[in-house]
């Protein structure tokens, strides 16, 4: 799970992602793609379900959205120039949106304002690194 897919030194984006089986999750971090299967376990839904139930219910009433895995976050270079051309695409466990512009069709086009990861073993490791630089560098307030 969160692997690094090593198929070629070919960067991925957008336009690739979209065209992979709706059945297989991925994450393109800097066009690398990341393997996000088997499915998390019971005990991570527990946890994520917990999570998302108070920050629902602390939600009531503002203007914020709240989304859980698997809701696609495209975190694109501004200005955007062409969609299909962002090769940043991630699957935060949870993500709190507020500005209502950036909930788009398939996800969030552009940086929620709170993410939660939910360490596993197996992503912990790209969790702490690659993840938590890229949330910093594209502006995640929490």
């Amino acid at each position: 799970m969160g692997l690094e897919l090593k198929k070629t030194d070919h960067k991925f984006t957008y336009k690739d992602y979209c065209s992979w089986p709706d059945d297989e999750r991925w994450e393109l971090i800097d066009g690398v793609a990341y393997d996000m299967s088997p499915a998390p376990t019971s005990r991570h839904q527990r946890i994520s379900m917990i999570i998302s139930t108070n920050i629902s219910n602390w939600l009531k009433g503002k203007e914020c959205e709240i989304f859980s895995a698997p809701f696609d976050v495209l975190l694109p270079a501004f200005p955007l120039k062409n969609e299909g051309e962002i090769d940043t695409i991630v699957q935060p466990d949870i993500s709190v949106i507020c500005d209502p512009s950036k909930i788009v069709e398939r996800g969030c086009l552009g940086t929620p304002d709170l993410i939660v990861e939910i360490l596993s073993p197996s992503t912990s490791k790209k969790d702490l690194n690659e993840k938590f630089q890229l949330y910093e560098k594209h502006g995640v307030k929490e």
